[in-house]
Formats: C-alpha cells, sequence, structure tokens
C-alpha cells in the first residue's frame, strides 16, 4: 500500500485545494494531509487565518480523498515522514527547483520518499479571496 503526504493551510477552502487533494490521492492507496495549525500561520505569515483550525481539519477530514487529516505545527517534513513513513509526497510545483525543497529531494530521496509536484490551478488562491473580501468590506 502506498501512503501519500501533502500539507496545507486549507484556509477558506477553494477548488485549488480541492484539486491538490484529488490529485494527490490519485497516485496513492492511502492519504495523510497535514493541517497547519493556526499558531503556526501566524508564525510563519505573520498573521490570523480566517477559518480556525479546528474547522479547516473537520473540512479536510470530510474530504472523500483524505484518509486521515492530522496538524501540521512546522515546516519540517521530515519530522512528519518519521511519524507517518509515508512512500510519496505532493506539493505545488511553484516550490520546484527552491532551495528548501532541493534539500527535501535529497533528504527524501535516500529514504525511497517520491516526491510529486502538481500545477497549481490558475486562478484561485486563498490570498486573492481574502483581499477580494477586504476590499469589498471597505466599501
Amino acid at each position: 500500500m502506498k501512503i501519500g503526504y501533502t500539507t496545507g493551510v486549507f484556509d477558506m477552502f477553494h477548488i485549488g485545494h480541492l484539486n491538490i487533494l484529488k490529485k494527490s490521492r490519485s497516485v496513492c492507496d492511502f492519504l495523510i494531509v497535514g493541517v497547519t495549525t493556526d499558531e503556526f500561520v501566524e508564525k510563519y505569515k505573520n498573521q490570523k487565518t480566517v477559518i480556525p483550525f479546528k474547522e479547516r481539519i473537520e473540512i479536510i477530514s470530510s474530504i472523500r480523498f483524505v484518509d486521515k487529516a492530522v496538524a501540521q505545527f512546522d515546516h519540517d517534513k521530515f519530522i512528519a515522514w518519521e511519524l507517518y513513513k509515508f512512500d510519496i509526497m505532493t506539493v505545488g510545483d511553484d516550490w520546484k527547483g527552491t532551495e528548501k525543497w532541493n534539500k527535501y529531494e535529497k533528504q527524501f530521496n535516500d529514504v525511497g520518499v517520491k516526491i510529486i509536484y502538481f500545477p497549481r490551478t490558475p486562478g484561485t488562491s486563498s490570498t486573492i479571496l481574502t483581499e477580494t473580501i477586504l476590499k469589498k468590506l471597505k466599501y
């Protein structure tokens, strides 16, 4: 059985989130999804989430492509691998070739984990949704 792993904040869930979960599940038999905690989002993005962690993880847990949703407390994907022993990790292709993910590729190659990059869904993002809502509230 191939175990897959992907992560995200999944704030203001949209079609791009659904697409990455659907694609991730298509390459494995069991998909684990790390949902970033509110505290960690505040720490690394310096902003609060719109949807609280408890609700975001419940949303992700309820999606048929997701077999298990877990809390993500930091960006160290290798710690997650030590906990869940996944075979495949999926991520958006905007990370491909970055210093951070080049390091992950080497680290995970050494333990037999395949990293698969999926194209991001054009046109929709949580950032765009947030900015649009904020603009509308100012009027």
